[in-house]
Parts: structure tokens; sequence; C-alpha cells
């Protein structure tokens, strides 16, 4: 069999491993792994030290003017205008890699050196420290060195390095990040410089033209266009923050950097894709600059941000559990879980209720709720008016903060399944099982037929409550299902989880 050149063999190898990281790219983003860290851009040109004194002083842009109803943004006047105070975040750090042997040859290649830290090569780099960088987007909110951008994007970063629209370089100390809405504040030491106009998000409306400006895989003060394709998104692991959602194309590199209305002011902070790909595919999502400058407030004035904490879990309603309750329309954030030794319980609020307003202002999903009361200050007191035993009332809860806390005798055999009313099975948990799963009494689910089995109940589920009532006996739930009503909420616990599950009995 021949034997191929050195030369050769490190060709292909080199082929193979370009292979791999693109294929780890679309993995990465696939799995929710944050790609800022490993599309960046290898460059080692040490960040300026010149006085502020001595730097060139961009020239004020004429500004947009304002968009008239049904109209075009002017786009180049937006860029023109806005661009110079859109800046590149470059991070470096280390983490920690794996052991394995590289191909004969290839230890000291420099190919291999760019591609260190990259996701599917940590298993074929040295152990130790390997070094990464990231590339992400910002943008200047106060001529002094103040910038906005993502805290994903600084994340674990040991040093940051701010690039302007005119190429000046500059280290920058990072203020304060907040995980909970992915906001950090970055300062670097300069005065006069460009600054972007900042807008109302709550202002914004679904079909409204958006711009983003920002560095996607590296590409400096790259801008991409689209619309507002929906508003008050809330994502799993962001309940605190009503997303932005639009088809503007975000990528990569992109995240951090603003996004302006049509009349040229910053509306949000692109933050979010939703990709299977690892590019863009139609969906990204951005903070409201209002969210993001009450906590840029708090972190300027005391280095971290803190977010208010109501202490329950809530669930979306749809028409059958709205039927259950007695309301007219699914509006609200159905209470599932009271934490003990919380805000709610100190309230008065129970699982079941429905919180329909806060201040006055209308929750329509759950995610209003948890948007509305994560951006509160702890010990702020609001003003809710719940559903609750088919009619209004209001209540008041002095709200606490975010890091505080979370979260009878076996019987014979109950009723058997009932396919024409509810068709259960259950019996009372024993203790020993009241312990394991921490009630103090609720029904388990030993058979499912009928209307309970269609609507997704199952054995091993715990009945806690009906229709907000909870439940202790198999002649309690009998006495309800007697009394023929059209549908019920169960509310469910499963594994540890709580869920408000309705079944149709008409």
């Amino acid at each position: 069999m021949a034997v191929q050149p050195k030369s050769k063999r490190v060709q292909l190898v080199r082929l193979a491993l370009v292979a791999l990281v693109l294929s780890a790219a679309a993995t990465a983003v696939a799995l929710n792994l944050n790609p800022l860290e490993w599309f960046g851009v290898d460059k080692q040109k040490p960040a300026s030290t010149a006085p502020a004194a001595a730097q060139a002083v961009a020239p004020p842009a004429e500004p947009v003017a304002a968009l008239p109803a049904g109209s075009a943004p002017n786009y180049r006047a937006i860029v023109r205008q806005a661009g110079p105070a859109v800046v590149g975040v470059t991070v470096a750090g280390t983490h920690k890699g794996e052991s394995a042997s590289l191909p004969p040859g290839m230890e000291d290649d420099p190919f291999l050196q760019f591609f260190r830290g990259l996701p599917g090569l940590q298993g074929r780099l040295p152990r130790g420290d390997v070094p990464f960088r990231g590339q992400g987007s910002g943008f200047i909110i106060s001529s002094d060195g103040l910038i906005l951008t993502n805290a994903h994007v600084v994340r674990d970063a040991k040093e940051v390095t701010v690039k302007l629209g005119d190429r000046r370089e500059f280290s920058a100390k990072v203020l304060g990040s907040d995980v909970v809405t992915d906001v950090a504040v970055l300062r670097i030491e300069a005065r006069n410089l460009p600054v972007v106009r900042l807008g109302d998000a709550q202002q914004l409306q679904v079909g409204d033209p958006v711009l983003a400006i920002g560095s996607p895989f590296g590409f400096e003060q790259t801008a991409t266009q689209g619309i507002v394709s929906a508003k008050g998104r809330s994502l799993p692991g962001d309940g605190a923050v009503p997303f932005i959602q639009t088809d503007a194309a975000v990528n990569p590199g992109n995240s951090g950097g603003p996004l302006f209305d049509g009349s040229g002011a910053v509306v949000g902070i692109n933050a979010q894709i939703y990709s299977q790909s690892g590019g863009y595919q139609g969906l990204a999502f951005a903070i409201p600059i209002n969210v993001a400058l009450k906590v840029k407030d708090q972190i300027v004035s005391t280095g971290k941000a803190q977010h208010a904490r109501l202490g329950v879990t809530v669930q979306d309603l749809n028409q059958a559990l709205a039927d259950s309750f007695g309301l007219g329309r699914p509006d609200g954030a159905l209470v599932v879980t009271v934490f003990p030794d919380s805000a709610a319980v100190a309230a008065g609020l129970r699982a079941g209720d429905v919180v329909t307003e806060v201040d006055g202002e209308p929750i329509l999903r759950s995610g209003d709720l948890s948007s509305r009361i994560g951006m509160a200050v702890p010990g702020e007191s609001v003003r809710l008016k719940i559903w609750r035993d088919r009619g209004a009332r209001e209540i008041t809860a002095r709200l606490g903060r975010a890091e505080d806390g979370g979260s009878v005798k076996a019987q014979a055999r109950g009723a058997e399944p009932q396919p024409g009313q509810i068709g259960l099975q259950v019996r009372p948990l024993t203790r020993d099982e009241q312990a394991r799963v921490q009630l103090e009494g609720g029904l388990l689910v030993e058979g499912v037929a009928g209307p309970a089995a269609r609507a997704g109940v199952r054995p091993g589920d715990v009945v806690v409550s009906v229709n907000g009532v909870p439940v202790l006996s198999v002649e309690q739930l009998r006495a309800i299902m007697e009394k023929r009503p059209k549908s019920v909420a169960l509310l469910i616990d499963r594994g540890g989880e709580r869920i408000f599950v309705p079944v149709g009995l008409g």
C-alpha cells in the first residue's frame, strides 16, 4: 500500500478538522451552547492606551426624521447616524481542557492552535487551561464610555476589549452583569464618544420595521433589517424578560448589539436566536431597552441587579381551563404552586388562583406576571387582582428577594373508572407517600380512562386539587363529580412538578 507524504497527511487532517468544526458549531447552537466563546477573530492587537483628550471625535450625524405611518425607514440614515456608536466586544479567558493524543506532527501546527477550545476538539487537546476568545457586540449609551451588551458575551472573560466603529480599541471594565436578564454594563476610559439614541420598546407594535447592527461571526458593522414578529415572548429560563421577537437576521456575534426602530432609536438588545442549524432561521429575540436600562441603573449604582420574588409557579390558561374556573377568556396567569415562607403565602395567594392584573396592568399570559414581578424592586408592594371561586378580588403582596428561598391513613380501593364522568381510579396517599412527595393530602391515580385519559392524566399522578379546592378523600372527589360539571381543572403533581390539566366532561 502506498504511503502518503507527511505534508499530504497534515493537509488531510486539517480538512478533517474544518469539517469537525463546522459540525460542532451547528451542534453547539442546537444544544443551546454559547457559540460566542468560540466564534471569535483570533487577533492579538493590543488595546489602545492613548489619552482620551487626544482621541478623534466622530462628527455628529444628522438626526433621522420621524417615521410617518406606513412609510419605509431610511436605513442608510440610521446606519450613518448610529453606526459609530455600535461596538465589537472581544473577550478572552481560559477553559479547562481534556487530554488525548494529537495526530503525529500536529502538536505545534499553528492551524490547530487557532481551533483550541472549540466544541468537538476538547478530547483532542492537552489537559489544562485552554485559552478561548469570543466575539460579541455592544453599543455606547453615554459619551464618557458606558456600554451595554449581553451578560453571556462577557461571561468568564478575563480580558474584554471594545473596538469602536473607527477601529480604535480600548480595554473595558465589566461594571456588572445580570444573568437573569442577560444584561451587562461595560466602561471604557474615553470621552466625547458617539452615542445611540434610546427609544421606548413599549411603543413597538407587531409589524413595525427594525434594524440590527452588530458583528456576526466577527464581521463588524453588519446591518440587517426586518420587522417585529411578536412581543412579550417568554422563553425557557428567561421568565423575567418579555422578549421582542423579530425576523431581522441575527447570528453568533450579534449578541449584545442594538435593535433599532424605524426612527433610529434603540428599542432592544439582540440576545438570542432559535436555530436547529447553528445559523439564523427567521427567529431572533431582543431584550427590551426599558428592561435593560432598569438593570443598568442598578448596576451603575450598586454593582449588581436585584429582582423581586412573589413565590409562585404559574402557567398559561387555555379555554378548557378558563371554562373550569368560570372565566370568559383564557387570560391571566394560573397559580400552580405557592412556595412556603414567600410573599405569596403572606398575601394569601392559593394554587388555583388566576392573576389577571398587577397594579392595574392586565396580565394576559404567565410570562406577563413573571416579567412584571421580576423587574420590580424587592420590598415593593403590588396590588394583585385575582380570580377565585368564580369571582374577582384584590390582594396586596409585599415582594421578597429573588434569592430568598425557592420552592391521612390509606383507605380501601377508591372510585372505579367512570368513563361517563371523569374516569379516574384513585386512593388517598399513605403517610410514607405524603412524606415522599411533600404533600399533606392528595389522591394517587391508580387507573385512568375516558375523559381523564384523553386529557393526559396518567397512573402515578397525584391529584392535589380540583377547581382550586384541595382534595383529601375519594368521597370529596365523588361529591364534586355528582354536581355534573361540564369541565374540571385538576392540579396534578407529577414527579415533583405541578401542572393544571383541564378535563372536559360534556
